[in-house]
C-alpha cells in the first residue's frame, strides 16, 4: 500500500510517499481502508520530533473509511461497512481501562504519536475502536470529529463541569478544539467569547455560534473578556494556545474560575503569581483527549445533527507536504483533511 511515512523528525520536506508492506490484521482485529484522515497540531509536533515516536513512523489520529477484513475473533462488523476509527491506543485490560478511564492507562497514546496511525491506505485496529458512522455523514466530515471533538466534550463536561448558562472563553475559534468547543457550550447555553486572527475567521466563529468574538492579534484577550462581561470574568477558559496567550486567558477568569487546557501550540514554558491563583480561588486543569464513553456520547451528538463537523479543505495523501504547510501557516477555519 502507500503511505506517507517519516524516516526522520524535521520540515515537511521529511515526508515521504511511499509504498510499505500491507498490514496483517489479527485475530481480534479490524481492517479499515483509509477515505480521509484528518490532519492535527499533534502531526507537526510529532513530525517535529517528540519523545517515544520510534522511526520509521506513519502520521495521522483522525481516521475514517470502510471495512475491508473482519478479525476471527470479531462479531458485529461486516465488510464494507462504513466506520470511524476511535484515535487513541490502550491496553483494555488494566483498572483504569476496566473503569472507563482509558485516558488514563499506562499504555495510552494518540493514533499516529506513540503508534503508527492513518496516512495510509490500509490500517489494522482492535474492533473496540472502529465505531460505524451514518450514511448521512460523508468520510471527509467522519474524519473531522473523533480527536477535537472529543477533546472539547472532556475538558468542558469532564474536567471543567460545565452548567447551564455559564460563561465560557475559547481561545482560536478556528482550530478543531475551538470549533467543538463553540458549538458544546451552547448546547449548555452558555454566552460563549470565542477569539480569532481576522474578520473572516472571526466571521465564521459567529455562524457556529459565538456570541462574542475578540481578535487576539489586535486586542488584549483579558481585558475584552473582562469587558464583555462587565468586568465580572469568564466561568470557564478553554486554553490550547499556551505561552502566547496564558497570562490574558487567566486575567479573564471571575474568582473561582476554571482554566482548562489541553496544548501548548506557542510553547510549554508560562509563568504566573501564585498569589493570583490562590487569592482568587483559581482552578487550572489539564485535560488530555477523553474516554471511549465520552467519545460515543459527542458523536451521538454529531450523528444527529447537533454538532456539526467543519472542514476547510482537503489535500490528495501524495501532496501531504503541502497540507502540512497549510496547517502551518493557520489560514484554515477547520480541518484539513488527506485523502488517500
Amino acid at each position: 500500500m502507500k503511505a506517507a511515512v517519516i524516516h526522520e523528525f524535521g520540515g515537511p520536506e521529511v515526508l515521504r510517499y511511499e509504498d510499505v508492506p500491507d498490514p496483517q490484521t489479527r485475530k481480534d482485529q479490524i481492517l479499515v481502508r483509509v477515505k480521509a484522515c484528518a490532519l492535527n497540531h499533534l502531526d507537526l509536533w510529532v513530525r517535529k520530533g517528540l519523545p517515544g515516536v520510534k522511526l520509521p513512523h506513519i502520521l495521522g489520529s483522525d481516521i475514517a473509511g470502510e471495512i475491508v477484513e473482519v478479525g476471527e475473533y470479531v462479531s458485529g462488523f461486516k465488510p464494507g461497512q462504513r466506520v470511524l476509527i476511535a484515535p487513541m491506543h490502550f491496553c483494555n485490560h488494566c483498572e483504569q481501562c476496566m473503569a472507563g478511564r482509558q485516558n488514563l492507562c499506562r499504555e495510552f497514546t494518540v493514533l499516529g504519536n506513540g503508534v503508527d496511525g492513518g496516512n495510509c491506505e490500509l490500517i489494522a485496529v482492535p474492533a473496540a475502536n472502529v465505531i460505524p458512522i451514518p450514511d448521512s455523514l460523508g468520510f471527509n466530515e467522519a474524519a473531522s470529529v473523533p480527536l477535537v471533538f472529543l477533546t472539547a466534550f472532556h475538558m468542558l463536561t469532564g474536567r471543567a463541569s460545565i452548567r447551564p448558562g455559564q460563561t465560557v472563553l475559547v481561545l482560536g475559534a478556528n482550530s478543531g478544539v475551538g470549533i467543538a468547543a463553540i458549538q458544546i457550550a451552547k448546547l449548555f447555553n452558555a454566552t460563549v467569547i470565542a477569539t480569532a486572527g481576522d474578520e473572516r475567521k472571526i466571521q465564521k466563529a459567529k455562524e457556529l455560534g459565538a456570541d462574542y468574538v475578540i481578535n487576539h492579534y489586535q486586542q488584549k484577550i483579558g481585558d475584552e473578556a473582562r469587558k464583555i462581561t462587565n468586568k465580572a470574568g469568564v466561568d470557564i477558559v478553554i486554553e490550547h494556545v499556551g505561552a502566547a496567550t496564558w497570562n490574558e486567558s487567566m486575567k479573564a477568569l471571575k474568582p473561582g474560575g476554571t482554566l482548562v487546557t489541553c496544548g501548548a501550540t506557542s510553547g510549554p514554558e508560562v509563568s504566573f503569581d501564585l498569589r493570583f491563583l490562590f487569592a482568587r480561588q483559581l482552578a487550572l486543569l489539564g485535560s488530555y483527549m477523553g474516554t471511549m464513553g465520552e467519545l460515543h456520547e459527542v458523536l451521538k451528538l454529531v450523528f444527529s445533527g447537533k454538532l456539526k463537523p467543519v472542514v476547510d479543505s482537503t489535500f490528495p495523501l501524495r501532496e501531504i507536504r503541502a497540507a502540512h504547510e497549510y496547517l502551518e501557516n493557520s489560514k484554515m477555519f477547520g480541518k484539513v483533511i488527506l485523502n488517500p
